[in-house]
């Protein structure tokens, strides 16, 4: 009872604890001097003239084949095209030889249908040079629609050995590309590739 009556009548220490609070200050920055700079392009390069053997003018639509000045080192520009299982060597001329001939004829005696004939023309109608070179076109294998293919692939690359800037347009039309379809080969029991034999009921 004397321990309870005097823990009752002991003072009692109230313990304080103080929060440290820290203060963030912000650190302005100096303010930094915006300074606009113009950088200064520099101004367009005119290309070293070069001479007049190996000038060649840009692609455009009104491009008129008669301005352009071929490399006259060069006797004929080459060429290869495919199509199906026909293969067509062209050599383009610049001087001195007009026209087309296709394995020593005129391509009007070889191919002697006007389709077959406007397939292989169909490059130089695109770009409107028409009887402006003339073309020596060897061409093998193959039936006469794969080597009418064949033959206007070997023109549109050879064209565009002649000025690169042909391509966008030969491209466009669909000259440049190397057509991989082929004849599908004949299955066992069937006529050909897919044509079965005629069934009778009886």
């Amino acid at each position: 009872m004397l321990s309870m009556a005097l823990l009752n009548h002991m003072p009692i220490k109230k313990i304080i604890t103080k929060k440290t609070v820290k203060k963030v200050v912000k650190e302005e920055k100096p303010a930094i001097e915006e300074k606009i700079i113009t950088e200064k392009k520099p101004s367009v390069i005119a290309q070293d003239l070069q001479p007049l053997e190996d000038k060649i003018f840009i692609d455009n639509e009104n491009i008129n084949v008669d301005d352009i000045v071929f490399d006259t080192k060069k006797k004929y520009f080459e060429a290869v095209g495919r199509r199906k299982n026909a293969t067509a060597r062209v050599r383009l001329y610049t001087q001195n030889k007009k026209g087309i001939t296709v394995n020593n004829k005129p391509y009007q005696d070889y191919f002697k249908t006007e389709n077959l004939q406007k397939v292989i023309i169909s490059p130089l109608e695109k770009l409107k040079c028409q009887e402006k070179f003339g073309f020596e076109i060897k061409v093998n294998g193959g039936g006469i629609m794969g080597q009418a293919g064949a033959v206007r692939h070997a023109i549109s690359r050879v064209l565009i050995l002649l000025n690169p800037y042909f391509k966008k347009r030969l491209k466009k039309s669909g000259y440049l590309t190397r057509d991989s379809r082929m004849r599908e080969r004949k299955k066992p029991g069937l006529n050909r590739a897919r044509r079965a034999p005629q069934w009778s009921k009886r």
